[in-house]
């Protein structure tokens, strides 16, 4: 239920077709939306379609439903199926369920492809990546196929899986009743407000089963305002709140919110029993992470910067900062922002831009234009556009700016509309820069 454009829908299909089983992918996206999620499965006699919407008689007599990340709460479908007494389950909940292995997963509104990554990359280079499972919220990658690959057990030196988590993932960890071994918990601020409808308190509940489910000899890594609303949850253990980072350890990736990330990963790595040592050594070569304040190439002595993955203003704001921190200051700065509404608060970015920015490139969409007709704040910094490309984003931007200046490409927005979705939206980012 949802293929989706992102390549997991299309592996978790394969995998299970290559097990034997008679599958129907429905989805509420027409074929056409679909195209090369379609052809990558239409070789498969044994898999059929209903595309361009559900019907309610495709929820009876199955003997699971596999829920795509993003299918509404309240899914008529969904409660046809439970009606039913047909099983609900995700891809990566499920793979957890099956695979026997030690597990680590990373939850929060921000960060947590950060601090997936650093943890991935860290203990691959100790026990060796063939040991070591990355999934959940990964591009293409079907965390239920990595079944093929794992080796059950759960010895201290064996499998164990890393994965990121979304509030939508971890709707099949409630469903499961299971948690990571190891759950991390960064932040939580408002986002995806319009899926949720403005319940904070629900967006918390699905973040919440990173840690509700956890067993003794477990542990749960929480920030410090995490710990205190995951407290009135009543988590059956105690969480961890990180201690910074030691001011001698000196991170590549930029920005006070990375030293923070690290010191997720670093509390994560301890429990899997690394030392200080293999720990600070692995933090100080980090490079980064795709898309998130990335430094990309310089030209003309003008540094560029791909944060595509920043799609809410707190995110554009961190970034702003890390690079005020690393003597980008006003008037240096020249910020491409703009994209779809998620309804969330703007004041505090538009009082960053107008403080740190040189200059703001704006890419058309309905964030846009609340974002230029708010009456309680207004833009002051000098602005450019709204343009409908985001090429036409970076060219501008770059017109603009001079030798010693940074761009900086941060949505603060989703990517809905003009691009598939935000991986695409990155791509086409990427390649615009490439290219110059």
């Amino acid at each position: 239920m949802g293929l989706g454009v992102l390549g997991r829908g299309v592996g978790d299909a394969e995998f299970l077709v290559k097990c034997g089983a008679e599958i129907l992918v429905t989805d509420m996206k027409s074929e056409r939306e679909l195209a090369d999620s379609v052809a990558r499965l239409k070789k498969y006699p044994n898999i059929s379609f209903h595309l361009g919407g559900h019907d309610l008689a495709d929820f009876k007599d199955r003997d699971f439903i596999l829920k795509a990340a993003g299918v509404p709460l309240d899914s008529p479908y969904v409660a046809e199926a439970r009606s039913n007494g047909i099983p609900i389950k995700m891809s990566a909940s499920w793979f957890l369920e099956l695979a026997d292995i030690w597990s680590v997963g990373v939850t929060g509104t921000r960060g947590k492809s950060t601090v997936t990554q650093l943890i991935y990359e860290i203990v691959c280079s100790i026990r060796g990546k063939e040991r070591v499972h990355l999934g959940g919220n990964v591009r293409g990658v079907s965390t239920l196929a990595l079944l093929k690959s794992v080796t059950p057990g759960k010895e201290p030196d064996g499998d164990i899986a890393i994965l990121e988590l979304d509030s939508w993932q971890l709707q099949g960890f409630g469903e499961a009743k299971i948690s990571p071994h190891v759950g991390v918990f960064t932040n939580f601020m408002p986002d995806h407000l319009n899926y949720y409808k403005g319940d904070m308190d629900a967006y918390f509940a699905d973040k919440a089963n990173i840690f509700r489910f956890q067993k003794p000899g477990d542990v749960f890594i929480a920030g410090a305002s995490v710990a205190e609303r995951a407290h009135a949850a009543a988590p059956p253990l105690d969480p961890i709140i990180p201690e910074p980072l030691p001011y001698a350890w000196k991170l590549k990736v930029l920005g006070e919110h990375n030293r923070e990330n690290a010191s997720f990963a670093a509390a994560a790595l301890q429990a899997l029993g690394l030392s200080d040592d293999e720990i600070r050594e692995s933090l100080e070569s980090f490079e980064g992470v795709e898309g998130r304040l990335q430094f990309m190439r310089e030209i003309g002595g003008v540094k560029i910067y791909n944060d595509n993955n920043a799609t809410t203003p707190e995110a554009t704001v961190a970034a702003l900062r890390a690079l005020s921190d690393a003597r980008f200051t006003k008037p240096n700065i020249i910020l491409i922002v703009g994209g779809a509404d998620k309804g969330l608060d703007m004041s505090e970015l538009v009082a960053e831009i107008n403080k740190i920015c040189k200059a703001v490139v704006l890419l058309a969409g309905t964030g846009t234009s609340r974002l230029l007709g708010a009456r309680s704040y207004k833009l002051e910094a000098s602005t450019h556009g709204p343009y409908d490309s985001l090429d036409q984003t970076v060219h501008k931007a770059l017109e603009l700016a001079k030798p010693g200046d940074a761009v900086l490409f941060s949505p603060a927005f989703a990517s809905f509309g003009m691009f598939k979705n935000e991986y695409d939206r990155n791509d086409q980012f990427m390649k615009i820069v490439d290219s110059l």
